[in-house]
């Protein structure tokens, strides 16, 4: 296991037990032998599910699963596996997946139409799914509550650490709860990275409300971070509601602008972003954590992405590695985004300090003063355009030499 990144959590939040919902963890072998490599979830009878997923045009065999079975809006398992993305793998891809899903059929009883499958690891290797016999079923006997922080262990990668968020909320008077994990450290420019993500609250709200409120929260979360600009075959971001606390008087929510869902749907959104930031802190041989905000855009497409074009630019994240304001760099990348920008309405500020104004250096920049700034772990990019009103925010971390080994090293 690689070094914890020096941008991870301090601690870890205490993660309340979601009723409806059950975990296990075990070792497969999927790909080294006495690892966790395998999550099983169980979920009771009733549980409304929601997903996002790749736009990659080489998705993942689990992946097309996962879409297919979506429509029925209802989940009762969901599998997860490290070490193997079932990913470029053709029929024997397939024929793993719906092998993996018979065995948790018969494991938890649930019927394959609301089973879920997720893989994340090496891309192009075929997956034994008969590995997975015998295993489940021993998962499903000791499924418990409690055990969402090991399922977030279990289907790590090259990530340094579990990533973890919770939130408690209210819903028509009634608390209710929110808990998710990710794992993801590269492959990371989701575009709905290897991510993966999964949600779990015990709200009664149904399917479309849940597709709804993920399609738009991943937008600003999942939608805005970026590692090295490569989306994987695999991101998925599935939300399971066990609709438990109706059972203490929350209301069952079937629209989507049910105005009850307001305090839900901040919560939610939180969550997903607090989840997004976490990946980008544990970016591979990352060191900073890194804001790029965009103002002052022509729409709000267009600043998103003149603001994904500098943190996606290598030449911007290895300036940021060897800690230099070189905002001649974040010139670049405005203007090779496509988007209009008039050089010289541009600004540009490196943590709060204007270094660049009206298509020049600012004259008041203190060179000395910013490379101050830029030893800190955290680096906020701002560029205001003058054009308009519109605005963005991206998250990215900076290029290192680290991530050059890592991954020069992935399938050694």
């Amino acid at each position: 296991m690689a070094t914890v990144s020096p941008l991870a959590p301090k601690s870890f939040p205490e993660l309340p037990e979601i009723e409806g919902v059950r975990f296990a963890t075990g070792a497969a072998g999927i790909r080294y032998k006495e690892r966790t490599d395998v999550m099983l979830a169980l979920f009771d009878k009733g549980t409304q599910v929601a997903g996002v997923f790749t736009k990659s045009k080489c998705p993942s065999a689990p992946v097309d699963w996962c879409r297919t079975k979506l429509k029925g809006g209802k989940a009762r398992a969901l599998l997860v596996n490290s070490g193997n993305a079932n990913a470029f793998t053709g029929k024997t891809g397939v024929q793993a997946v719906k092998f993996a899903a018979a065995l948790a059929a018969k494991a938890t009883g649930a019927p394959l139409p609301e089973i879920f499958l997720a893989s994340t690891g090496v891309i192009g290797e075929p997956l034994d799914a008969t590995k997975f016999d015998g295993v489940l079923d021993k998962l499903a006997a000791r499924a418990s509550q409690g055990g969402l922080f090991e399922a977030a262990k279990a289907i790590m990668t090259t990530d340094t650490f579990p990533k973890v968020a919770t939130a408690r909320t209210m819903l028509g008077g009634v608390e209710v709860r929110i808990s998710g994990m990710a794992k993801g450290a590269g492959m990371i420019a989701p575009d709905m990275a290897t991510m993966l993500a999964f949600v779990f609250t015990d709200a009664p709200i149904a399917a479309p409300v849940l597709q709804s409120l993920l399609s738009k929260g991943v937008q600003t979360s999942f939608n805005a971070i970026t590692v090295d600009s490569d989306t994987s075959t695999s991101d998925t971001l599935l939300l399971f509601a066990t609709g438990a606390a109706a059972k203490r008087g929350a209301p069952h929510i079937a629209a989507a602008n049910d105005r009850r869902l307001a305090p839900f749907k901040a919560a939610l959104d939180h969550l997903l972003l607090d989840l997004a930031h976490q990946v980008v802190r544990d970016g591979e041989g990352a060191r900073k954590f890194v804001e790029v905000q965009v103002t002052g855009a022509a729409s709000p497409g267009a600043a998103k992405r003149i603001a994904l074009s500098i943190a996606n630019s290598p030449l911007v994240k290895t300036a940021l590695a060897g800690e230099d304001a070189n905002w001649g760099r974040v010139v670049m990348a405005v203007g090779k985004a496509g988007e209009r920008a008039e050089r010289d309405k541009l600004a540009i500020w490196f943590n709060g300090v204007r270094v660049a104004h009206k298509g020049q250096r600012d004259p008041a920049y203190d060179e000395a003063e910013v490379s101050k700034l830029m030893r800190a772990d955290e680096i906020a990019i701002r560029v205001d355009l003058g054009l308009a009103k519109s605005a963005a925010k991206v998250w990215t971390c900076d290029l290192t030499k680290e991530y050059v080994a890592i991954n020069g090293d992935y399938r050694s």
